[in-house]
């Protein structure tokens, strides 16, 4: 009966832990179509062997560093390159960073892992993280300026974004709180990049309004958002990069950096 119960205990574990590694592998190898078949694979590994997740001291690690061990043997997590990416017109991008920079940025900044952790993940000495995590924050000052549209109904929020864009070096082409907005907007400023809540105001959709968006022009977009597990489903073409709220500066600074490389939804 006990052990009934730790396997399942496992399993919910895991369930909880793959979206978000989803959300990691689409972001570490630029692609939503490739990093969805890494995971596909390290599931069907899970699946057949739980015992390799199973023995972890946490299991969430644990799916990520298993993830980061059949990489190994069985190919590359390496950006795919695109000519008709934002960031083969821009020239800078997250993944001009070594492949070694960025996955330790993404463990930590995104996923939230401690330097430690990510370390354990990724099979290396501690020292090499955090030093890997450094220059890895340089390498994000390189980035070229984008203009940037935010769709946001709560004022507070949609000016501190703001302000992080600009701080970052990019420029903020407007700030939307409905559809309606967001659209004329996109189609005045044809910004390089969207960032765009879910829920907007009244019966507003942040995602209504990129898909109408995407109508007219092709831009990466990238949603802020209290449910991030909600996008993060693998049953349909999504965002290029997905961050959760409250969100860290560098987070948002690094998602820009990734979704550069990436054709939004």
């Amino acid at each position: 009966m006990a052990e009934g119960v730790a396997t399942h205990r496992i399993s919910d574990a895991i369930s909880q832990a793959l979206p978000f590694l989803r959300r990691y592998a689409r972001a570490v190898t630029g692609s939503q179509k490739q990093g969805d078949e890494w995971v596909r694979l390290c599931a069907e590994v899970v699946l057949q062997q739980p015992e390799l997740v199973a023995q972890a001291e946490d299991t969430r690690r644990g799916v990520f560093a298993l993830f980061h061990r059949l990489q190994q043997p069985f190919g590359t997590l390496d950006p795919a390159a695109s000519e008709n990416s934002v960031s083969g017109r821009l020239k800078e991008s997250l993944t001009d960073m070594a492949p070694l920079q960025r996955k330790v940025l993404l463990l930590t900044v995104l996923e939230g892992f401690t330097v430690e952790d990510a370390a354990r993940i990724l099979g290396i000495d501690t020292e090499v993280a955090e030093r890997n995590l450094e220059e890895a924050r340089r390498e994000l000052q390189r980035v070229a300026a984008v203009r940037i549209l935010v769709i946001e109904d709560e004022a507070v929020i949609a000016l501190d974004v703001a302000d992080i864009v600009r701080n970052a070096g990019h420029q903020v082409v407007g700030i939307a709180a409905t559809e309606k907005t967001a659209v004329e907007l996109a189609r005045q400023h044809a910004p390089h990049l969207v960032l765009a809540d879910i829920q907007l105001r009244g019966s507003d959709s942040g995602i209504v309004a990129v898909n109408e968006i995407m109508r007219s022009m092709n831009v990466p977009v990238i949603f802020v958002t209290g449910y991030p597990e909600r996008l993060l489903t693998g049953k349909r073409v999504e965002p290029a990069f997905v961050i959760s709220k409250p969100f860290d500066p560098d987070l948002l600074r690094a998602a820009i950096a990734q979704a550069l490389d990436t054709v939004a939804i």
